[in-house]
Parts: structure tokens; sequence; C-alpha cells
């Protein structure tokens, strides 16, 4: 892996998505597995107005898998960026450029996008 995959931003957030827990009695929760490399993301979702009110999480993963639980409800972005090298958004959808550099190593693509796929399958 190169070091600027794993920088200084991309810690940082990694660190503030290991604080999360899960909810007490989520409304809405899944849980999705990477077999390739064994990280497991739990999203639960707590509802009110028919709008998400909380969002909770439990991510046994990489770094990578951290950064991006913690950044969830970006999930469209975050492909796009990984994916075809897009630009991260403008706004508060900025925090997304810390995985740019995973746009160049394939195998770490899943990483960053299991939560957002835990997110999708929750709402489904």
């Amino acid at each position: 892996m190169t070091q600027a995959l794993y920088h200084s931003t991309l810690v940082e957030h990694a660190q503030a998505g290991r604080s999360r827990g899960r909810l007490t009695a989520p409304h809405l929760s899944a849980t999705v597995d990477n077999p390739l490399c064994g990280d497991r993301v739990t999203i639960d979702l707590a509802l009110a107005d028919d709008r998400v009110a909380a969002v909770g999480h439990q991510v046994r993963g990489c770094l990578l898998c951290e950064a991006a639980a913690e950044l969830a409800a970006a999930g469209a972005a975050a492909r796009a960026i990984v994916n075809e090298g897009a630009a991260a958004p403008a706004g508060d959808w900025s925090a997304l450029a810390v995985f740019a550099p995973v746009h160049d190593i394939k195998s770490r693509r899943d990483c960053v996008l299991l939560p957002f796929e835990a997110l999708a399958k929750a709402l489904k």
C-alpha cells in the first residue's frame, strides 16, 4: 500500500468511526461482509417522520472501511470517486476526497464501499 492511501485525514476519519456504536432500537439494520478481506459492517438507522434521524454502525474491518463508515451518507459520490476517479463533490461531500488514492488500488475499493452497501441494504 502506498503512503498516500493511508494519509492522516483518512486515519482521523477511521478513528472517529471507531467511536460509533450500534443503536439501541433501530428501525432498520443491515450487515454486509467483504469475503475477500473479512471486513464486516453493520448499519443501524432510526427513523422519524420518514427521515433518517440517527445512524449507528459497527465496523470490523480495515482502516479504509472504518473511515468510510464514518461518512456512510455519501455512497454514490464514493462509488464515483473510487470506481471512476471522479472528483469529490463540493460542499458537505468534499470530505470524500480522502478516498481519492483508493482509485489506483482496485483491491481496496470494496473496503471503502462496504459501509455504503450496508446503508443501501438497510434502506431497501
